[in-house]
This record gives C-alpha cells, structure tokens and sequence, in this order.
C-alpha cells in the first residue's frame, strides 16, 4: 500500500509542470565544515530534491590499473555500513528514491533524487551518505562485476565503433591519462584486487575532492543541514593533484584498423580545449556551424545532404580539465571511405580559412540561445549544471551571462580561435573497416 502511494505521488509530480523552469536560476555556494564545496538552488515549485556528489576520481586517476575509478565507483551501493546490496536496494525503493552512479575521465558521481518530504529524504540521505562513505566492496560482488566487464570488453571488440574511439584517445593522447579507457583492460581487471578498491576510495573519496550539488524544495538553512549529514562520514582528506597538461601532437597520426564490416569508421582530431578555456565560446558556437548542429551544419549539408556518403557526419569538442577532444566522424561504405575522409579534411581546412559567413553566424547563435532555455527546464537539467560549474570552478553566473557570451561571439573571433588551435596538418586519423 506504502509504494502504491509514493508511486501515485511520483505520477503526479510528473504531470506538473517543472519546477527548474527558470531563465538563470541562483547559484548558492559555501563549503562545509570537512572541506566539501556546495553548490545550491532552491526550486520549491515541486516537493522534491536532486542530490550529485561529485568526486575528483575519474579514469584520470586510475594509474597502472584501468577500470579501477569505474569499478570503484560501481560498486559503492554494493554493501555499505552495515546495509547489504539487497538492502540498500530494497530501502531505496521503499522510499521512492532513485540512486545512479558513474565514472567518467575527470570525474566520478553519485546521484539521487527524492522526496523533498523528511519522512523520505532523511533516510535516503541517511544510505547516500553511507554509499559514499561507507563502502564495504563485498568480494563476491567485486568478482561478479569483474566478469561482467570483462565480458563487455570482449563484446567490444567486435564492435567498430568502439575500437575506433579506444585507438582515437591512444593516438592523441599517447601517455596522458587520458589515454587509458574508462572501462580498464581485460590485462587491467585481471589485475585488480579488491584491496585496489578501498585504497582508491580511501585516497579520492574524501570530502576536500567532492563537491555537492543540491537542486530542489530546500531552504537554505535546511541545505546546509543536508550537506553536512551527507559528507560527515567522509574524511578531510586532500584534492587530487593536478592532471599533467595534455601535449599537442607533434605531427599526423594514422592508423587503420581492418575489420570485416561493410562500413568503415573513420575518426579524425586531436586536442581540442579545456572547460576553462578563454577560447571556449569561440570554439564552441564554430563547432555548431561546422558539425555540431546536425542537418544544419557544413559537415552534414556537405557529407550526406549534397553526396549521400554517410547517414550521420559530425564533429565535438569535448572540454575536460586538460584539452579534451575535438573530433570530427562518419560511417560510410568501404569503398567511399577515402572519398568522404578526404571531404570531411576539406571542409575543416575551409572553415579554418574562411570562418562562417554571417548568415551562418546568425542562425547558430538564434539557434544556440533559443534553445538555451530546453536545457535547463527541469531540475535535473540545472543539477547537471551547478555540479559541472562547482567541479570545474566556473563562475557562478555562468548560466546567467551564457546567451550573452554566445551573442558576443564574432566571425573573426572563431577563424582566429580555429586558426590556433586546430592545425589540419596535425590530425590523428583512425579508420576502422574493410577487409581482414
């Protein structure tokens, strides 16, 4: 009778209307008493709440052990304090509460949302705080997870896709940790002990590495309250150290990579921009006109709109705490592959010499500011968000002066971010297809 009732709540909830529907909602911030950096925004229009704490503990941090952040980071709800994997489940159910986690490159993140009411939020919070605090990595739960990375990994490779973008990040990155994948080596897993996993809990999971975002029916006074009970099984610790800074390839990189496909995917890039960058709006509304607008961008009107090459042809920065990608991409058939790789380099080494014109200008910033309010419509949105703002230590008006910054952006200014930073003579290429 109790989840039949908290279900009917949670449908309700979903047929009103959002409670993050603001133009720039504000960004409270202050740091509890251990270390931890919070990030707030009320939004009482729902009773509800989204809680993401976010660790400095991504991939980056895995050293001679990949897999180790993602395998760390998956099982902290496996058994924590003195609450088994059964019953955290069971009691995060009872709650109506939704717990998700993952670990990516820069960052690890553990995320819930529930019921702003205390009776359901206090306990919730009650179990997140032990998940990432108190984490016991049963070992039958370790090895069960084992299996089933590996099993993915070999899935992987049958996969074109992903051997292209694991070869992509080991040609531009070569040493930097950013080479490594995420989700490790079958050599890495086997390799692993669980003892690996509460080392690197012990030494990342701490409070001066974490930052809280809270989003949702809390006044100020009571987010503090929450923010402390949530952090204070954690320890002081000390941030992680700064990652090394990613080097600019030295010249052409270009492997291919044969496969019995009929399609051949072909990747092409190198480091492209951190989330600080002062160049990153340039860089940005320029990769909305070149490729990363879909059937309006140069990319796509050239690859498949006017030739038919491909069904999808793109390209991506993606900005991390050191440069992270920008890659352009497609799939094609084998024997286009070297006509579609040749237009996808001269349509970038068109767009560096000649920028966009001012028509395409004016419809990527229409399109980029109009649509700025979408993405942050629900409360979920604004905590992807603040928690992005407070880990990489973006200003807090960020949203606020976001369409400003994009109307500010000239033609000139992106041929002259492009011209320096993208170098076309300078392009990692991987092409995974053809024949064995």
């Amino acid at each position: 009778m109790r989840r039949t009732k908290l279900f009917i709540v949670w449908l309700t909830l979903l047929l009103l209307p959002l409670g993050g529907a603001v133009a720039s909602p504000e960004i409270q911030h202050w740091k509890t008493g251990n270390g931890a950096r919070v990030y707030f925004v009320a939004a009482p229009q729902l009773p509800m709440l989204d809680i993401r704490v976010v660790f400095d503990a991504g991939s980056a941090r895995d050293g001679k052990l990949p897999g180790l952040a993602l395998m760390t980071n998956a099982l902290l709800d496996a058994g924590a304090g003195d609450l088994d994997e059964e019953a955290i489940a069971e009691r995060l159910e009872g709650l109506g509460a939704q717990l998700s986690s993952t670990a990516l490159r820069d960052m690890a993140m553990v995320s819930l949302r529930s019921l702003s009411d205390a009776r359901y939020l206090d306990p919730a919070v009650a179990i997140l705080a032990r998940i990432i605090g108190e984490p016991r990595f049963p070992e039958e739960v370790f090895q069960r997870e084992r299996k089933r990375l590996l099993v993915s990994l070999r899935a992987e490779q049958q996969s074109p896709g992903d051997i292209a973008s694991k070869a992509f990040y080991r040609a531009i990155y070569g040493e930097h940790p950013y080479a490594s994948p995420v989700n490790g080596t079958e050599e890495s897993l086997q390799a692993l002990r669980r003892s690996d996993l509460q080392r690197f809990h012990q030494r990342y999971y701490v409070a001066a590495n974490a930052v809280v975002a809270l989003v949702g029916d809390l006044t100020r006074e009571e987010a503090e309250k929450l923010a402390e009970q949530l952090v204070a099984p954690l320890s002081t610790g000390t941030a992680a150290p700064s990652l090394p800074a990613v080097k600019p390839l030295a010249g052409a990189v270009e492997r291919s990579l044969p496969h019995p496909s009929t399609q051949t995917h072909i990747l092409l890039g190198q480091p492209g921009m951190t989330r600080t960058d002062p160049d990153y709006m340039a860089l940005y509304v320029g990769n909305h006109i070149l490729g990363g607008s879909g059937f309006g961008s140069r990319i796509m009107t050239e690859i498949r709109e006017k030739r038919g090459l491909a069904y999808s042809a793109y390209s991506f920065f993606l900005p991390m705490r050191r440069k992270g990608p920008f890659q352009m991409g497609l799939q094609t058939r084998n024997e286009t592959a070297a006509e579609a790789e040749r237009l996808l380099r001269e349509i970038l080494v068109r767009f560096i010499e000649e920028g966009p014109t001012e028509k395409e200008l004016i419809a990527a910033k229409k399109n980029i500011t109009g649509s700025f309010p979408l993405r942050i419509d629900s409360n979920r949105d604004i905590l992807e968000y603040i928690a992005m703002i407070g880990f990489y230590g973006l200003p807090l008006d960020y949203l606020e002066t976001f369409n400003q910054r994009v109307e500010a952006v000239t033609g000139e200014a992106i041929r002259d971010a492009f011209r320096r930073r993208i170098d076309p003579r300078r392009l990692a290429a991987i092409r995974v297809g053809g024949r064995e």
